[in-house]
């Protein structure tokens, strides 16, 4: 599971800079300042949450089980969040039908706090 957690991480690292870059350069011509504000919101968090999975991947303190939770819950929540993110930041140039996903957004974020809350719950319930 740590190798597939620190896979997922680094790969949501590149991502996460691929996509910052086409923001702040391909996009900047073809979405309003507010538009890449909202792209860059996903961005961010992609990336916190690529890094807090590097952290988890390597942190010896959690078990095997405890760390696929918070893998889970933290992949559900980036897809959901910054998911849908970009596609709501982006829908005036690609023409998709995104209202469906302002729901998905606060879900996501919902799932990253769950990770968050659960790593907090696992440190502090662990005897030394």
């Amino acid at each position: 599971m740590d190798k597939k957690i620190l896979l997922v991480a680094a790969f949501l690292g590149i991502t996460a800079i691929v996509l910052g870059a086409f923001g702040a350069h391909g996009l900047k011509k073809v979405l309003s300042m507010e538009q890449l504000a909202t792209f860059e919101v996903g961005v961010r968090y992609q990336m916190y949450h690529a890094l807090f999975l590097l952290f988890v991947g390597t942190f010896a303190f959690l078990g095997e089980k405890e760390r696929s939770i918070i893998f889970y819950l933290t992949i559900t929540g980036v897809l959901f969040f910054s998911g849908s993110i970009y596609f709501l930041a982006t829908n005036t140039i690609t023409n998709i039908k995104t209202k469906f996903l302002g729901p998905i957004t606060p879900i996501g974020g919902m799932f990253l706090i769950m990770a968050w809350s659960y790593f907090f719950y696992v440190i502090l319930s662990k005897k030394q």
